[in-house]
């Protein structure tokens, strides 16, 4: 089986989708993260070109902890717009992996890149099956599903979560890929949030401090993913997963049968009600 995940961002695959991802490596399916845009403004003292670079190295670095696959495009962060350049992008880079399951942004995010990712990749949903659009590249015989990764904003519409998955057990490596991308979680965004001093120097130490700051980010996560572990776990074993992702169904691309999702989330046990 073949996933691509497409993000704004060099961290949002890894982000929201990591422990999913790598659940699925596990089971020898390929993933491949993708980013639109190369980070190149996501710091507070580097910018341009340095910058892209580093957040570069940071996604393969995340990627090999993962076992998955990576691919930055080049560009500009904070500038990306839902061209027909960018379109076509998505849709080659689609088709080339003949995907199976395509996982983005809702189109209702705070970040304008966020936003127009999720534009980009339901504007390709349609036109991966049609023929003479990007004819270089052979179109899908079918058409993936595609799925939303999880947020928190309720306008026009709140996230569903209509799947859902414990990633409890592969939480370590999820931490080691955040860890990974030390330009974000150990600079720019403790920067943003005024708590910068508060980040320690030793690598052990900055562990400890991550998972502690980013616990309760990753726990609101589980909190409303919780409807659909009921779903697929039961009431019992949902109350006390720790640390689960969650994807909505796209109304674009195939809509997936129980027996569909499934299969495509083959470490899902048989769902409940």
């Amino acid at each position: 089986m073949n996933v691509v995940c497409i993000g704004a961002h060099p961290d949002d695959c890894e982000c929201f989708a990591g422990g999913t991802a790598v659940k699925w490596a596990r089971k020898g399916h390929r993933v491949l993260f993708v980013s639109l845009t190369n980070g190149d403004i996501g710091h507070h003292e580097t910018t341009g070109g340095a910058l892209a670079q580093r957040r570069a190295a940071e996604c393969r670095k995340s990627a090999e902890l993962a076992g998955v696959d990576e691919l930055v495009l080049g560009h500009h962060d904070g500038e990306l717009e839902p061209t027909l350049e960018v379109r076509k992008e998505v849709v080659r880079i689609i088709r080339k992996r003949r995907a199976d399951v395509v996982i983005t942004h809702r189109p209702n995010d705070y970040h304008p890149d966020h936003r127009y990712t999720s534009v980009a990749v339901q504007d390709a949903a349609f036109l991966v099956t049609v023929p003479h659009f990007c004819p270089e590249v052979a179109r899908l015989e079918w058409n993936p599903v595609f799925l939303y990764m999880v947020d928190e904003f309720t306008k026009p519409a709140p996230f569903e979560p209509d799947v859902a998955v414990d990633i409890t057990d592969v939480m370590d490596v999820k931490w080691a890929m955040m860890a990974a991308m030390e330009s974000q979680v150990f600079e720019w965004l403790p920067w943003l949030d005024g708590r910068l001093d508060s980040v320690p120097k030793a690598p052990e130490e900055r562990l400890a401090w991550m998972k502690e700051a980013w616990a309760p980010f990753f726990k609101a996560h589980t909190a409303l993913a919780r409807p659909g572990l009921v779903a697929w776990y039961g009431k019992t074993r949902a109350e006390e997963i720790e640390y689960a992702e969650a994807f909505e169904i796209c109304e674009y691309g195939t809509r997936p049968s129980r027996a569909d999702l499934q299969r495509l989330f083959p470490f899902l046990p048989a769902r409940r009600r």
